[in-house]
């Protein structure tokens, strides 16, 4: 498991029928100390509404995740046993994939109370600094863990990541392999024809008129690469292009692996590999101002042996440097153009020239010239 995502420790706290709010045990011992306890037992030993509900508490350099259980019966003094197993972390851990962890160990618990009495006998309840130190050592090295409790009973916990959907594909993306994607003869077919077509220069429209497949399922097969790691998406490559350097760039300005990854990927085919320095230059002078073309018009990269497409697809890979798109945006209505009607739905700046020309049918060079033509629209580029 991630240390940075590591449990730090495990306590069991119970409404005592005298003492009321208290930490029976902890492992290890010092890991929630009284007077943070007695600021916070309120929430972790809650109001009856907030019974078997998942429980977050951060506060006090703390994050406390736990699931509080409340069990009537007239055998318990005040009628009722009311505990909770809480698991606490640094304050700024992700905690969801524990959520389900600590719910059914806390089910678990509720069983053995009701089948034996385990939480409630004093005998038997001796046994929980163990059970939690065997969980806590468990999960936090397997991320799951087995241990047996009677002969009917072994607790089974799991930490699974929850899955994400993956960002939706749109009509102008472009895919591209970042991972060998295997045996085809494992993938669905729609898959099998899509896949050849996945250069890093084809963009999702196209691929779906090339391969005949619909361009719907072209999107669902992509997103479910996606999800797999075998592709990433970047923008189309276009001269006019404007792209600028992010804080990773530094990363390539020390890590020789990546250098050498770098020269690689980006050599002019039949040509020796080209200088780093060449390289790491021309990406440096990628800025908000500084289009493609400027960038192979001034440097001329093909005479250095670096093919600029590799590189502009190398540095989004790698997030080096991102792509600055335009947005058109319509500011009054008026000089309304007839031949522009239908693209003024878009001018809103919700829609970049990618979005718009796939959109459209049209070239980056059209629909710039429409723009430039009227006077009350105006660019803006994030």
């Amino acid at each position: 498991m991630s240390t940075a995502n590591q449990i730090k420790g495990i306590f069991f706290c119970e409404f005592h029928p005298t003492q009321g709010p208290i930490i029976a045990y902890q492992i290890p011992e010092d890991l929630i100390k009284k007077e943070t306890f007695d600021a916070l037992h309120i929430y972790i030993i809650p109001k009856k509404e907030l019974f078997e509900r998942d429980i977050t508490v951060n506060a006090l350099g703390h994050k406390i995740l736990g699931y509080p259980v409340h069990i009537d019966s007239p055998k318990y003094a005040r009628n009722a046993l009311i505990f909770n197993l809480c698991f606490v972390f640094d304050q700024q851990t992700c905690t969801t994939d524990y959520e389900p962890v600590v719910k059914k160990l806390s089910a678990y618990l509720t069983q053995l109370e009701l089948e034996s009495g385990y939480l409630s006998n004093e005998e038997s309840r001796k046994e929980i600094p163990k059970l939690m130190q065997d969980v806590l050592q468990a999960l936090n090295t397997h991320g799951m863990c087995h241990v047996p409790m009677s002969k009917s009973t072994t607790i089974h916990l799991k930490v699974t990541s929850r899955i994400t959907m993956p960002p939706a594909v749109a009509d102008h993306d472009v895919p591209i392999l970042v991972k060998d994607s295997g045996s085809i003869s494992e993938w669905d077919l729609t898959t099998k024809q899509i896949l050849p077509y996945l250069d890093g220069f084809n963009h999702v429209a196209f691929i779906a008129t090339e391969a005949d497949v619909e361009i719907n399922l072209v999107k669902a097969c992509l997103q479910n690469l996606q999800h797999y790691g075998v592709i990433k998406l970047i923008s189309i490559f276009q001269y006019s292009n404007v792209h600028a350097t992010t804080p990773e760039i530094y990363r390539l300005s020390e890590d020789k692996d990546l250098q050498d990854e770098c020269v690689r990927y980006v050599r002019t085919q039949g040509h020796s590999l080209p200088e780093f320095k060449d390289i790491f230059h021309l990406l440096c002078e990628m800025n908000p101002g500084t289009t493609v073309r400027d960038i192979c018009c001034q440097f001329n990269p093909r005479a250095l042996r670096i093919d600029e497409r590799k590189l502009i697809q190398f540095g989004l890979i790698k997030g080096l440097i991102r792509r600055i798109h335009r947005y058109p945006v319509k500011i009054h209505n008026i000089n309304i153009q007839p031949r522009m009607q239908t693209l003024y739905h878009y001018f809103n700046g919700l829609h970049s020239y990618d979005e718009i020309c796939g959109r459209m049918g049209m070239s980056y060079n059209e629909l710039d010239e429409l723009v430039e033509s009227d006077s009350s629209v105006v660019v803006y580029f994030k």
